[in-house]
């Protein structure tokens, strides 16, 4: 009998073991729950606690602001709730037109500011529940939508933003554009709800089942040599392979993941493994396999350890491909040979073969919002009004206005000068290449800043790069203010993540290329330690550093950190 109709399972599969998550779940109608009664609720500006679970399917997360929640404590006033809402947009591109109409929508119903997100998505923070519907109505008009941006399911599709560099890259951006909708949910309750569409009841999903995936699943496609997408970081990946000009197919990744939890040996982050090959045309029946042995062998006991990382090394790696070949029939060839030489952004003008300008923006952590510093966001919108071309979010946070013609390019420099935009010429590289979470105020589990104070603590970082005469060396730094890892601190060169208000622990010694994991180097330490620190390893490596040697290589050249081989060396 094989696997896949194998009905004996270990133990931590029986329903009467499951978290209460997946209760949630199968009493969902199919992701429906009480969603539409908790909306109209007027005693309270939250919903019910199971459709806090069930809106994240629907791409919305309930939060408050921390920055009010004691003094609303203080006045017997419930705290602040809003929601956070996230669009599907798959390899991060939209047209300028709905970039308008999405800039719109953050300026009648949310904070004021759009976020870009390091999976290439667009979020909307402060959104109060009175406008949900308004919002995600206005985010279906422009064709977008938020279906399964968050929630135990395949989210958005990661893919290199900008198609138009190549052949390859269209064709590659085609199939993330179909392994995208492939991996969707197929229940109606998103229309039903947020559409108001005629209800159509849900006999099955036919790829995620009754109870769907047992956590969050992530998915990137890489084009080397770029490793724009930091795709082992990621659940699934894939990457591209091109022999004479050619696509001919991807090398397969599984197992990758960013999160932990604070002294939990148990979890951890991991690196995707490399197990191999698929033609194009075999890339969606690889992808929808991958997530049914997931969504059959996952763990739905503990959540804490659900991601297939942890679902792969339980079984072992060897156990979990011979899963996989058997829900497939076939084999999986041996993986072809590809090369990283880079994951950050390309900053400025680029022109390609069909002469169209392609200009990209460097933003700080993602938020697009007018300040002291430029009218980033009132600059945006105004270039998308006279803009025929597309806005492209990186998985680095950054924009790229793209397909601009020639005719044009004059008129969009202009307006990028006229509102102080940048274009990445006047920050360091170590900015550039700095990455920051949401946190405070609105994030529900950070434990210390990030995206409001890695800017300052970024102006000193810089301070002792220009002593040590290292201003103009790429070093990759990110910051988190809980282990999560949404901005994907675990493969930094220097990766600081929150412990505590004020404090962080720093990791050292990750691949520049994104493949390797980094070390704990010092745990709850504030600024003043983290620069006394910094300063030390700046000194070592201005004066010992090898040519060309990255940070992250360096330190562990020079013995300040060991090397980690995989997730389960992590905390060794």
């Amino acid at each position: 009998m094989s696997v896949q109709n194998n009905k004996i399972k270990p133990s931590q599969y029986d329903p009467a073991k499951h978290t209460d998550v997946e209760r949630i779940k199968v009493e969902s109608k199919y992701l429906r729950g009480s969603i539409q009664e908790s909306l109209i609720d007027p005693i309270t500006g939250s919903v019910v606690d199971d459709d806090q679970m069930l809106i994240k399917f629907h791409g919305i997360y309930q939060q408050d602001d921390r920055d009010l929640r004691n003094e609303r404590r203080k006045q017997k006033l419930e705290p602040l709730y809003s929601f956070m809402i996230r669009a599907r947009v798959p390899a991060g591109v939209a047209t300028a037109k709905q970039y308008q109409q999405l800039a719109e929508l953050a300026q009648n119903y949310s904070s004021g500011s759009l976020r870009l997100t390091t999976r290439q998505a667009f979020q909307w923070h402060g959104v109060f529940k009175r406008n949900l519907k308004k919002t995600i109505a206005g985010i279906n008009s422009t064709l977008l939508d938020t279906i399964a941006a968050c929630g135990d399911v395949n989210r958005n599709v990661m893919a290199n933003p900008l198609p138009e560099t190549s052949a390859i890259h269209q064709e590659v951006y085609a199939w993330s554009k179909k392994l995208s909708e492939h991996l969707l949910p197929k229940t109606n309750a998103f229309h039903e709800i947020w559409l108001d569409d005629k209800k159509v009841e849900t006999s099955e999903e036919p790829i995620y089942g009754q109870t769907y995936l047992p956590r969050k699943f992530k998915t990137a496609i890489a084009i080397p040599p770029y490793n724009d997408v930091d795709v082992y970081a990621n659940d699934m990946g894939f990457i591209a392979i091109v022999e004479n000009n050619q696509l001919i197919g991807f090398n397969i990744l599984v197992g990758g993941g960013m999160g932990s939890t604070h002294n939990d040996d148990e979890t951890y982050p991991r690196v995707a493994d490399v197990i191999g090959f698929c033609t194009p045309e075999q890339l969606l029946e690889v992808a929808e396999n991958i997530v049914k042995v997931q969504r059959d062998y996952g763990n739905r006991q503990v959540r804490k350890l659900a991601r297939l990382k942890y679902t792969i090394d339980r079984l072992g790696l060897d156990k979990f491909k011979a899963i996989l070949h058997d829900y497939l029939g076939w084999s999986l060839p041996e993986p072809k040979a590809f090369e990283f030489i880079h994951n950050g952004d390309r900053y400025g003008w680029l022109q390609t073969e069909d002469k169209q300008w392609h200009l990209t923006l460097y933003i700080h952590s993602g938020r697009i919002i007018d300040n002291a510093q430029s009218q980033l966001f009132s600059g945006l919108l105004a270039i998308a009004k006279i803009h025929d071309g597309e806005f492209r979010i990186t998985p680095n946070q950054n924009l790229i206005v793209s397909n601009i013609t020639p005719e044009n390019k004059s008129n969009i420099e202009t307006l990028v000068k006229e509102y102080g935009l940048s274009i990445g010429k006047t920050e360091t590289p170590a900015r550039l290449n700095s990455l920051a979470c949401v946190a405070f105020p609105t994030c529900s589990l950070a434990m210390a800043e990030a995206e409001r104070y890695l800017p300052d603590l970024m102006s000193k970082i810089e301070a002792l790069l220009e002593k040590y005469q290292l201003l103009n060396q790429a070093i990759n730094i990110r910051m988190t203010g809980c282990p999560n890892g949404c901005a994907r601190p675990f493969l930094a060169e220097i990766g600081l993540v929150g412990k505590a208000p004020g404090k962080y622990n720093l990791y050292l010694g990750a691949s520049y290329k994104g493949d390797r994991l980094n070390k704990l180097y010092k745990e709850n330490i504030n600024e003043t330690q983290i620069l006394e620190i910094l300063s030390v390893l700046f000194a070592d490596y201005s004066h010992n550093r090898q040519p060309a040697e990255y940070f992250g290589d360096f330190v562990i050249r020079q013995g300040h950190i060991k090397a980690v081989a995989n997730g389960l060396d992590f905390h060794g």
